[in-house]
């Protein structure tokens, strides 16, 4: 035998043993990819809370136990707490102010003004439980959402109003009526504005409506301008960032028809923006609401941070859209997704927005809308000039809730989920600081959710209703149940108050 013979027959053997080395590193890898695209070592946990403490606030939290902080909704929670067996004794051992400003343990951050205004940064104790295979993705989430809306979505059947615009324009929304009598006996419509392009027929929209309808609510849903596909266009104009027409229209005409009706305000992404920036606007707009809800809008479209603003909390923004055309978190791809959804709406009323009696567009703004990538590039080039504004940056800050969101008194819930790849973390500083500075503001930040998902389920498959769904339902039912019994609560102490309010809706 040859030496060249005894190599080959003493290294062939061995070769099996490294291709199956090769095939589990292959397969370690692959699993290591997996586990960091779904996210699946992240643990459940339930929404942190940035509020101050008040009567209402503690009231809204223990009547709605999906925002709830830190308590055990169970006997345990009796007997951690060694206090009496109901639940408002359970809750006040925990949220009694602190003698002389003194520091607080649980979440209570401390105390340095003369008036107890504690903020409190907590954690939920009803978790939001994601399906475990992909639920913590937020990619996923937001995938889902994108593509099938939710899964087995009922079909609410409404009226759809035409309402005529001074403008020419023509605002349409559809009404559902409800389909049991609410708990608190109460009359109570939920005004509804969809995230961007959507309207009351989108999957995630009806699952609500139908939701809200047998908890015994009214809900009228806005179609944004333009935004329906067999609804033509009646002036030279569709829906923006941050227009409020359309939105105004709609509650005018439900207060009008229903005197005796009180709303809920709710804001879905984009929607979130318009509600928060129509009640801000004009303090009448407040009237006959209870509260409003805002679910993963990104409260400021601006390009740069507003520096000529004083006001602390303006002055740490960072831009929408200065951090939508970053690569992290895939935004510049989900922009570039969206920018073509919002072409295909565009260049579906073509005729409408392009043709003879539209003066402010001419045939270059329809050929850089062929070529745009972005939705910035769409809104510089068409959306800025339906209402007249000179430059991409006057739009978004005339348009943006930031400038307005300040001004809103009425209960006010800001939801966002911290994997949101469409709203960047830098945006929040703007409603935890909101929380922080104004006693009507809650904010809760899931850790999973992604963009309008929050999907829930055991495994693999999600469940039709989400836990979008139900809180804001049952903190729209809270607070219903805090107007009935409102001169009750105010009239007496704090404590008393609580006591009085929760012996209602146990």
């Amino acid at each position: 035998m040859t030496s060249h013979e005894s190599e080959v027959y003493t290294v062939a053997p061995e070769m099996p043993a490294m291709f199956d080395g090769m095939k589990l590193a292959a397969v370690a890898t692959i699993l290591y990819v997996v586990v960091r695209c779904l996210n699946l070592k992240s643990p459940t946990a339930p929404p942190d809370l940035t509020y101050q403490d008040t009567v209402l606030n503690r009231f809204l939290l223990k009547s709605c136990p999906l925002l709830t902080k830190e308590l055990k909704w169970d006997s345990s929670l009796k007997m951690t707490h060694g206090h009496s067996e109901s639940l408002h004794d359970s809750l006040s051992c925990v949220v009694q102010p602190p003698a002389n400003g003194a520091a607080l343990t649980g979440g209570l951050m401390e105390d340095t003004t003369a008036r107890w205004r504690s903020v409190m940064v907590a954690v939920g104790s009803v978790r939001y439980i994601p399906p475990l295979l992909w639920g913590k993705s937020g990619h996923l989430q937001t995938a889902l959402y994108g593509k099938l809306g939710r899964v087995s979505s009922p079909h609410p059947t409404g009226l759809r109003k035409y309402l005529p615009m001074q403008d020419g324009a023509t605002a349409t929304f559809d009404l559902f009526e409800p389909l049991a009598d609410h708990q608190s006996g109460a009359n109570i419509t939920m005004v509804i504005c969809p995230g961007i392009g959507n309207h009351s027929e989108k999957h995630y929209i009806r699952t609500f409506v139908d939701y809200s309808q047998r908890q015994g609510y009214r809900c009228a849903v806005l179609n944004h301008l333009g935004a329906l596909p067999n609804i033509e266009l009646t002036s030279p104009r569709m829906f923006t960032y941050g227009c409020t027409w359309e939105f105004a229209a709609m509650v005018g005409y439900i207060k009008k028809t229903y005197p005796q009706t009180q709303l809920i305000v709710v804001g879905f992404s984009l929607g979130g923006n318009i509600v928060c920036k129509f009640l801000g606007e004009n303090r009448a707009n407040q009237e006959r609401v209870l509260c409003c809800v805002s679910v993963c809008q990104g409260y400021s479209a601006l390009r740069q941070a507003l520096r000529f603003l004083s006001t602390a909390y303006f002055s740490v923004l960072s831009s929408a859209q200065e951090t939508f055309l970053q690569w992290d978190q895939c935004r510049r791809f989900y922009n570039f997704l969206m920018a073509d959804n919002m072409k295909k709406i565009i260049l579906s009323h073509r005729d409408s927005l392009f043709g003879r009696g539209s003066p402010k567009m001419v045939d270059a703004d329809l050929r850089r809308l062929y070529t745009a990538t972005s939705l910035m590039q769409i809104d510089d080039n068409i959306m800025r000039k339906f209402h007249g504004h000179n430059s991409l940056k006057e739009y978004y800050e005339k348009e943006s809730c930031v400038h307005f969101i300040h001004n809103v008194n009425v209960p006010l819930l800001l939801v966002n989920s911290a994997d949101d790849p469409l709203v960047h973390d830098s945006l929040l500083t703007i409603p935890r600081t909101l929380a922080e500075k104004k006693e009507n503001v809650v904010f809760a930040l899931t850790l999973h959710g992604g963009h309008l998902g929050f999907f829930e389920g055991a495994v693999l498959f999600p469940q039709p209703l989400t836990w979008m769904d139900k809180v804001i339902v049952g903190y729209a039912n809270a607070m219903c149940q805090w107007e009935k019994h409102k001169p009750a609560c105010q009239s007496q102490g704090a404590s008393a108050a609580e006591t009085k309010c929760s012996d209602s809706t146990s």
